[in-house]
């Protein structure tokens, strides 16, 4: 991996990366994303930390990048042709993100503040954002609009990563990923442990894509850690802005990271194992009999698990929980709580003895109150109407009082945010 620091977006005549500053050339990332005759409008600002700016509602967010060595491209299966990727070399440009928004789809999306009390929540009022606000064509259907939205993204995420091909990144950081074979053999007393990362794929527009292949239709599979680096993985979903990992989480997963940290030291990664979030009881059932499975047929010491949103999910992760330490695999699972806005409810909606080593986002009922912002990128038209958000969140100065839920990275579980064990 090649970073590439970003110090600055500014617009101009010419698109380039030049010491450090990206230069968006709006004529040219415009007819990007107008691409898609669904998308009837398009419009570019930018957002940068410290400045008295809110976006919302906010869609996903995304890193560009470029694969300059080896096999397939970025985001296979959805802009590139289908290929393997996860070997060779990508570059990424750090520091800032591609974040679309625009007319809501689903009462499930979110805001990012760049500053104030809300900038603290979410990782998002750290990076400098290209916010591309979308408008459909009248009559469109809503998931019609999520995917032009979303391959919009894409598009000029992929024609902004294209600027940093010819480069030289300013660190590269290199990942070694083994057979199962090599592996053993060249850790044999550490411990073998995987990252079982659950997608959420509960359908109406809750779905995530796997080399374009919607995770409804997966089954339980073994990744090479390193494949959700060029975009193997990617958000389709509008769960609560909190508890979705939008496309830059996948791309940046901190689980991945922090494992490949103590790859070869205090134990051996062994893989990246994929299962999903089904609604019906027997998808749950087998999703979940085939991880532990996996987790036994690898041999494996422990695991980690990663949950993507609330309630019906925490039946698949317990499940998974309690399934792969009935093979003997230790299980440590991540996930957030919904405790109530006292703290005093049941913050999972479901649990298990097995389950003693859990890792918490935090409590995303909370609340918090969001200042007037000087300028909204996007509409705060649908304010009212988000998860984690009531008829009485505008208030008459025109702070909001909300719940966590509704900041875009709040309690995400796959670590950005300080996370606390018990």
């Amino acid at each position: 991996m090649g970073h590439i620091y970003i110090k600055d977006i500014q617009f101009a005549a010419e698109s380039k990366i030049e010491d450090g500053i990206l230069y968006v050339s709006e004529e040219a990332v415009k007819a990007v994303a107008l691409e898609d005759e669904k998308i009837k409008s398009v419009s570019f600002d930018i957002a940068k930390p410290g400045e008295s700016v809110r976006i919302t509602p906010v869609k996903d967010v995304i890193e560009p990048r470029v694969k300059v060595e080896g096999r397939g491209g970025i985001f296979p299966g959805v802009i590139a042709k289908v290929d393997t990727v996860g070997e060779g070399k990508t570059y990424a440009l750090k520091g800032m993100a591609v974040v679309t928004a625009g007319k809501i789809v689903g009462f499930q999306e979110g805001i990012i503040d760049m500053t104030g009390p809300g900038a603290d929540y979410t990782p998002f009022s750290k990076t400098l954002n290209l916010v591309m606000v979308c408008e459909p064509v009248d009559g469109i259907k809503q998931h019609d609009y999520e995917k032009a939205v979303r391959f919009a993204g894409f598009r000029v995420a992929v024609y902004l990563g294209e600027l940093a091909r010819e480069l030289t990144p300013d660190e590269t950081k290199v990942y070694e990923t083994c057979t199962i074979k090599e592996g053993m053999e060249k850790y044999p007393n550490l411990p073998r442990v995987a990252y079982v990362q659950m997608l959420q794929s509960q359908g109406l527009l809750h779905d995530t894509y796997v080399y374009g292949v919607d995770a409804k239709k997966i089954v339980p599979t073994i990744m090479s850690p390193t494949e959700v680096m060029d975009g193997a993985i990617v958000s389709g979903n509008c769960v609560s802005a909190c508890d979705k990992n939008p496309t830059y989480v996948h791309l940046n997963n901190p689980v991945v990271h922090d494992m490949f940290e103590q790859h070869g030291k205090t134990f051996n990664f062994v893989c990246h194992i994929i299962t999903n979030e089904n609604v019906y009881l027997a998808d749950k059932q087998r999703s979940s009999d085939w991880t532990a499975k996996l987790c036994k047929m690898l041999d494996l010491d422990g695991v980690i698990v990663s949950q993507e949103g609330f309630g019906n999910p925490d039946t698949d992760l317990i499940m998974n929980c309690k399934k792969i330490e009935a093979e003997g695999v230790k299980t440590v699972i991540i996930t957030d709580e919904y405790a109530g806005r006292d703290g005093k409810s049941q913050s999972l909606a479901d649990s298990d003895p097995a389950a003693d080593a859990v890792v918490t986002g935090g409590n995303a009922n909370q609340v918090i109150i969001l200042p007037k912002l000087d300028k909204v990128i996007g509409t705060l038209d649908y304010v009212t109407k988000i998860a984690g958000a009531s008829e009485e969140t505008l208030r008459e100065d025109g702070s909001l009082e909300v719940e966590l839920q509704v900041l875009t990275g709040a309690t995400n579980e796959t670590g950005f945010n300080k996370l606390s064990a018990r």
